[in-house]
């Protein structure tokens, strides 16, 4: 969840608004190796330390969707959230892309930008963010997207 919540009215206002960047979560190779296996995605650019280094990578890299699927705790922290929120769900992405590979044992964070919010019937609140992902060091993102999710508002 967000640091803190707003009333709706606040919330709208903060559209266009860039967030603190959230904390930095280490890219462990303990945790690519993991992620291989959930995934069943075993190129050796992700678990083959040795092959890896013979790569233009210089080591292994963790797979795109890794960084995708950390989103959710990069963001926990980060922006505000209406205070009267029942529920929210992931709503998919207008946007993604992997523009630069994170090698094992890197730190990434996430900066956030509020880009719109819709309100839709039922209490709905369809909210989209923009997302990059930064590496540690880095210029070059891991990935940037814009970001859907659909939260249920008392």
């Amino acid at each position: 969840m967000a640091k803190s919540t707003v009333t709706l009215e606040e919330f709208h206002a903060l559209v266009g608004t860039k967030f603190e960047p959230g904390p930095w979560i280490t890219i462990a190779q303990d945790r690519i190796n993991t992620f291989a296996d959930c995934t069943e995605d075993h190129q050796f650019i992700h678990i083959d330390e040795e092959a890896a280094k013979q790569t233009p990578f210089g080591g292994t890299i963790a797979h795109g969707f890794l960084t995708l699927s950390m989103l959710v705790k990069m963001i926990e922290e980060v922006g505000v959230m209406p205070d009267n929120i029942v529920m929210g769900m992931n709503y998919g992405f207008d946007k993604i892309r992997f523009l630069s590979p994170v090698r094992a044992g890197k730190r990434v964070r996430a900066n956030v930008e509020l880009l719109s919010l819709t309100e839709k019937e039922g209490g709905r609140l369809l909210i989209k963010q923009g997302i990059s992902v930064e590496i540690e060091g880095e210029e070059t993102p891991a990935l940037v997207a814009e970001w859907l999710n659909m939260v249920v508002c008392a």
